[in-house]
């Protein structure tokens, strides 16, 4: 199966259709696929709903989709850092589902491997439990959380081969495997597609099994805040 394709659009085509549910990778503005999401901008996909770690910011990520109105739901574990969100959630014009961070990783991944539901102490006594069913284990309680079977999951890695066998650079590594598994589809977005059995075995993130197309392009890879340090005097 040729998985490498010329351009986010047409790694997309034929993918998108307005009310999906797309699980996108990526931790702050670390590793999205920020062309993947420029695309399903252009192409003007709607009422989509996106779990992912967080909404970007207000003019990249998530956030340029937001900008244009075509997402209708976030599932969500960090929603700081986009007035846009903010502005739109509290207008009631888009709606959120609070997930706590290991909770969101867990369900995506669980998903990917087949598994419909777990249950998991976070969360229990708040508002996070509201309308979930309570299990009892060993005398503790428990809530019952379900698995992300996304229409498309959208990811970006370091490096892959042709077969879509990936590894992920650092932090980019968090989100990114779990989302790519959930999907029915996966599409991944890389700096460098390398020759196919050139990358060590035990080094995979991912496994090419889970992806089904794959781009190559450059990445502005913006820095979502800069600190430094005050120079000293002499």
């Amino acid at each position: 199966m040729k998985k490498v394709y010329p351009s986010a659009a047409a790694a997309l085509d034929g993918l998108l259709h307005d009310g999906m549910l797309i699980a996108a990778g990526g931790f702050g503005l670390c590793g999205i696929p920020e062309l993947l999401l420029a695309a399903i901008r252009d192409a003007g996909t709607k009422d989509l709903t996106f779990a992912s770690n967080n909404a970007g910011v207000d003019d990249f990520g998530i956030g340029i989709l937001l900008q244009t109105r075509q997402v209708k739901k976030m599932i969500s574990s960090y929603v700081g850092e986009n007035a846009e969100f903010m502005r739109q959630y509290l207008s009631g014009e888009l709606e959120l589902e609070f997930n706590p961070q290991g909770t969101l990783a867990e369900r995506m991944r669980a998903a990917g491997c087949g598994i419909p539901g777990f249950y998991t102490k976070t969360g229990v006594g708040t508002v996070i439990a509201e309308g979930k069913e309570v299990k009892s284990f060993n005398g503790q309680d428990y809530i019952l959380e379900t698995g992300i079977f996304a229409d498309l999951s959208i990811v970006k890695a370091w490096k892959a081969d042709a077969t879509g066998n990936a590894i992920f650079r650092k932090t980019a590594r968090n989100f990114n495997p779990p989302a790519a598994m959930c999907g029915k589809i996966c599409v991944m977005e890389v700096e460098e597609i390398v020759p196919t059995g050139s990358l060590d075995p035990d080094a995979i993130h991912l496994p090419g099994i889970y992806v089904h197309r794959i781009i190559q392009g450059d990445h502005e890879k913006r820095i979502e805040k800069v600190t430094t340090r005050k120079k000293e005097a002499v």
